[in-house]
């Protein structure tokens, strides 16, 4: 299991890759500083084989000096990886299919695989000080070719093997039975992960990856991807913190403006109950829970709403207890007795049914003064 996990942003390239998502330079910068503040230690800026528009793109958040590691990310062409050296990004990571149906529909053999990789190695030692390499749709590979892969690539001195679930089909165990053989046969070796959610498995994919020996994973804010998107950023770092105990050192409070921007950025608005940017996270109405709640907020939450920069909310409606309601009459300096609270709460039910949601702090109070 990693102590010290490292997580890289593919926000700027894979999660662009969403379709209809464009990003405008300013919309770049603003993320790239976003995710700087956050304490992401490195992002994938972009793919510069797109075009000169996008290396000029790439070339301007390296130059802007941001503290992360900025990766391009290449096809296995020399004229990809030319291109990316034209940004100026210290690192790239070099993708080639190594499932057989990948390889099929581009027309490639295994042997051209093995016979590539050391070429276009050592056309990016030319530019680069950290060169990657990713195993595309290794999920569904031959095991004992991804091995043959994995060997030659450490022949030629990578520094980082990418293993990517492509198409999203692994879980949990089988991603930890992946990473417990590759990091078992190849042991201290950078592993990452790259996981895909079509299945909505991406982010416990993630954290099996990290528990199970990989020491990197690549994710996006928000899941921003395509189909069903990538694994989510802000979802690791808090199931790391919260769940398995481990700092990767991101800031949690940081994740609320940063996944704000980037879904008004996208044009793919946070659904209300996702994890820990969606509104409903620290949001309660049952009057059991609420009254819980107002003694030990961990009672019906994972972690304290500050460490993910929140507050705990409880709304009136249709489930809301007594405790609760003379919680918000007391905060509007209104007393009611005992009596008085059990009519409130039955009207607030009666109310909240009939109007079909949650009740205003204005109608409780013009219920309360109806009674008092």
């Amino acid at each position: 299991m990693v102590t010290s996990p490292h997580i890289i942003d593919s926000t700027l390239r894979d999660g662009e890759q969403a379709p209809g998502v464009v990003f405008t330079l300013d919309e770049k910068l603003r993320i790239a500083a976003l995710l700087e503040e956050a304490g992401v230690k490195e992002v994938e800026v972009g793919t510069p084989a797109m075009g000169e528009e996008e290396q000029r793109m790439i070339h301007e958040i390296v130059r802007s000096g941001f503290r992360f590691d900025s990766l391009c990310w290449a096809r296995a062409k020399e004229c990809d990886i030319v291109a990316s050296a034209r940004t100026g990004a210290g690192r790239i990571n070099i993708s080639f299919p190594v499932s057989d149906i990948q390889l099929s529909a581009i027309g490639r053999s295994r042997e051209w695989v093995l016979k590539q990789m050391p070429q276009m190695v050592a056309l990016s030692r030319r530019f680069f000080g950290f060169v990657a390499i990713g195993a595309q749709d290794a999920s569904r590979a031959d095991r004992e070719f991804l091995f043959e892969f994995i060997s030659a690539c450490l022949a030629e001195g990578v520094d980082r093997i990418r293993l990517a679930d492509t198409v999203g089909i692994l879980n949990p165990l089988s991603t930890a039975q992946l990473f417990s053989s590759v990091s078992g046969r190849f042991p201290f070796v950078d592993f990452e992960f790259h996981g895909h959610n079509d299945l909505g498995m991406a982010t416990a994919n993630s954290v099996a990856a990290l528990l199970s020996g990989a020491n990197s994973v690549s994710a996006t804010v928000n899941g921003l991807g395509e189909r069903a998107g990538n694994a989510f950023l802000e979802e690791i770092a808090a199931a790391l913190k919260i769940s398995a105990g481990i700092d990767c050192g991101i800031d949690l409070a940081g994740m609320q403006e940063l996944c704000r921007f980037v879904a008004e950025a996208s044009s793919k608005p946070i659904y209300p109950s996702k994890p820990i940017v969606g509104d409903m996270i620290c949001r309660h109405e049952s009057g059991i829970h609420c009254n819980s709640l107002l003694k030990n907020e961990l009672t019906y939450q994972p972690f304290l709403s500050s460490e993910i920069g929140r507050s705990t909310e409880m709304v009136l409606g249709r489930h809301s207890g007594a405790g609760t309601i003379r919680h918000f009459l007391e905060k509007q300096n209104l007393k009611v007795s005992e009596e008085q609270s059990s009519r409130l709460t039955e009207q607030v039910k009666t109310l909240s049914l009939r109007k079909k949601r949650g009740i205003q702090v204005d109608e409780l109070i013009s219920l309360a003064n109806n009674l008092i």
